[in-house]
């Protein structure tokens, strides 16, 4: 059971919570271990989590 007071935080709906990856690239280098680009989310900036959607103003004409 979770405590009453605790927050439950929302998750990147992107990344769904691994904000950051290594894709290998393919190459090897000379000792045979793969290269590798590390790659954050741009969605939540590397954290995982994203904030609430504020309301937003909606105007009419």
């Amino acid at each position: 059971m979770m405590p009453e007071g605790a927050t439950r935080t929302r998750r990147c709906r992107d990344c769904d919570g691994f904000p950051i990856v290594a894709i290998t690239t393919g190459r090897t280098t000379t000792d045979g271990s793969r290269h590798t680009a590390t790659v954050a989310c741009r969605t939540c900036d590397g954290t995982g989590t994203v904030h609430p959607a504020h309301a937003r103003q909606v105007s009419r004409v």
